[in-house]
């Protein structure tokens, strides 16, 4: 169950960072409105806390924002047909800047979290000597 919920986001994460990609540069009449970086917003915070629930390791928790950088940087550098998906311009320095933020503040939050129960742990064996967790 935890693996189906954990490929699950990873799925998701890939699809959305394709998605983002897609609409990110959008225009409202003239005006350019940044989509795809109010959807990872959204989204990414949400995922990587899923995916910390799963696994507190910060490899696995960290999975949605790993993924979602590497299918952004293919399909962003190298897209289909050769075209360039990730211009550069303000639009897309948002977009990743808001994505690694946004999976990054969470991530630190799961792993200090890890860090504290393991602290907790660790007070609480006898003698409050470490105890090897693996």
């Amino acid at each position: 169950m935890r693996t189906a919920t954990l490929v699950a986001l990873l799925v998701l994460s890939a699809v959305l960072a394709a998605l983002e990609l897609l609409v990110q540069p959008s225009y409202i009449g003239a005006i350019p409105v940044p989509l795809g970086m109010f959807l990872v917003l959204a989204t990414m915070p949400w995922m990587v806390f899923a995916a910390g629930e799963v696994s507190p390791s910060p490899l696995v928790a960290g999975g949605p924002l790993w993924i979602w950088v590497l299918v952004t940087g293919v399909l962003g550098l190298a897209g289909p047909g050769g075209d360039t998906l990730l211009p550069a311009t303000w639009q897309t320095l948002l977009l990743v800047l808001a994505a690694v933020l946004c999976g990054l503040i969470p991530l630190r939050r799961i792993v200090d979290r890890g860090d504290r129960e393991r602290a907790a742990r660790n007070a609480a064996s006898p003698g409050g000597t470490p105890t090897r967790t693996g």
